[in-house]
């Protein structure tokens, strides 16, 4: 089939790409003269695994091209809506702006009979809205598929995804609804024959899809880490608790992990956009959930500040600290709302020397955030270091050696905010290690720390 992806970001660059890999005819269209030049040179200009290699292929076969040319829409049967719907800068509600901008532009050049399938997060409503601005064209077809990538395992999710989703116009039992869904099946084929389950649902219920797994995804975060504050406080270990819990079928054991929290582009804006749509349709219990999801989720970075304040002895103006990642999870170099820079800010205003690393984060992270120090070399991260904290688990700093680390920092003190170290080995390299829920600090570190009263600057030594 020939298709048009319209908005070549995260989603829209991996959703080409994939599409390209079974067969179709994929052009990608984006404002973006820079990111569609660097995407027809096979180079994402975002790192995510396996993706560079997809482009390739569709480039080198010719199924795959990019541009910022409309018109080049003009003999796609289908047309992707992937634009970011980002949250609004006056409030709660995701912004659309960009949606139906993207929409405006390509209706000149929609073929007879054409199909248009949104993928983007969007709250109830947004579908309709969008075929108000195709209300001059009857005979184009609207659909909404809602995507489900996890960033660092995006091209996964999309070779071989949990589910497929169609939102259509009066559900699946509608003349018309019947007619999305073949325009649809062909574009999946490949994956409907590898038995991925299908759905077929009425535009409301596509459209609270992707915000209400995020919501419940977001739940059980929030939830292990309000529970991971309880075991501070009852001298209890939340990782043999979560554990636990999730040895009950029932619950399960993922997203059950408690530490740093949530961040990125995708899983914050939408539980609060989630949570504006359930104020406009007054659904209180909804809202005031969501609300604390938020807030508990916001909170472990204050409590990891503390944490790290506790580690030095109440003083970290001065102190010299070394963090562990700066995206907002492994294996992206996303540092939208990132938990681990929110923490760097924190611990720099509170006057301490910080030096950030992280494996592929560094250039976001430096443009965004030059106020603090940044660092390629986790060695040369780690050097003169009095407190190391990991805040962001990449495997590099899961599998660090803390003998190697050990010899590079001042004092042997780590605060694991993500609780994926090897806590035993560690300690058995000398090294206090403090985490999230697994007890209080060791009285260790009080004894290393001399008594800096009245003195702001003072630096605590091992």
């Amino acid at each position: 089939m020939n298709i048009s992806v319209i908005g070549c970001g995260y989603l829209g660059a991996v959703h080409a790409a994939t599409l390209a890999s079974m067969g179709h005819n994929v052009v990608g269209i984006d404002v973006d003269t820079a990111k569609t030049s660097r995407l027809n040179q096979g180079t994402p200009p975002f790192h995510e695994p396996g993706l560079d290699e997809l482009l390739r292929d569709g480039l080198e076969t010719g199924r795959l091209h990019f541009t910022t040319d409309f018109a080049e829409a003009a003999d796609a049967e289908v047309h992707f809506l992937c634009v970011g719907t980002p949250q609004s800068k006056t409030g709660d509600s995701a912004d659309l702006s960009h949606l139906i901008s993207a929409t405006r532009s390509l209706l000149p050049h929609l073929a007879e009979g054409a199909t248009v399938v949104g993928k983007s997060t969007v709250p109830v409503g947004t579908v309709e809205m969008l075929r108000g601005v195709l209300t001059r064209r009857p005979d184009v077809l609207v659909g909404w598929n809602p995507e489900f990538l996890r960033q660092g395992t995006a091209v996964k999710d999309s070779l071989v995804p949990d589910r497929l989703v169609y939102g259509v116009p009066g559900g699946k039992d509608s003349a018309a609804g019947s007619a999305v869904t073949e325009v649809l099946d062909g574009v999946y084929q490949p994956l409907i024959s590898a038995g991925i389950p299908r759905l077929v649902v009425n535009f409301a219920t596509a459209e609270l899809i992707k915000s209400a797994s995020n919501a419940f995804l977001a739940t059980k975060v929030s939830f292990i880490n309000a529970m991971a504050e309880l075991c501070d406080a009852a001298g209890a270990d939340v990782s043999e608790l979560s554990e636990a819990m999730g040895l009950d079928p029932r619950i399960g054991n993922r997203y059950l992990h408690a530490g740093l929290g949530f961040g990125g582009g995708c899983l914050p804006k939408d539980i609060r956009s989630f949570r504006a749509q359930a104020r406009t349709l007054d659904v209180s219990s909804v809202d005031e959930w969501m609300g604390l999801v938020d807030s508990i989720n916001i909170d472990q970075r204050t409590r990891t500040v503390q944490v790290a304040r506790e580690l030095c002895r109440g003083f970290l103006s001065g102190r010299t600290v070394t963090i562990l990642g700066a995206a907002f999870k492994p294996d992206t170099d996303d540092i939208r709302d990132s938990p681990a820079l929110d923490v760097a800010l924190r611990l720099a205003a509170a006057g301490a020397h910080v030096t950030v690393t992280d494996p592929k984060a560094i250039n976001n992270a430096w443009m965004r955030y030059p106020q603090l120090r940044f660092e390629t070399s986790t060695t040369r991260a780690l050097e003169g270091a009095e407190l190391v904290l990991l805040l962001t688990e990449w495997n590099e700093y899961r599998t660090l050696s803390p003998a190697v680390a050990g010899e590079k920092v001042r004092r042997r003190v780590v605060l694991d905010a993500r609780n994926v170290l090897d806590a035993a080995a560690w300690r058995a390299e000398g090294w206090t290690v403090r985490g999230l829920g697994t007890g209080a600090t060791s009285p260790s570190v009080e004894s290393a720390l001399p008594a800096v009263k009245g003195s702001a600057s003072a630096t605590c030594r091992r």
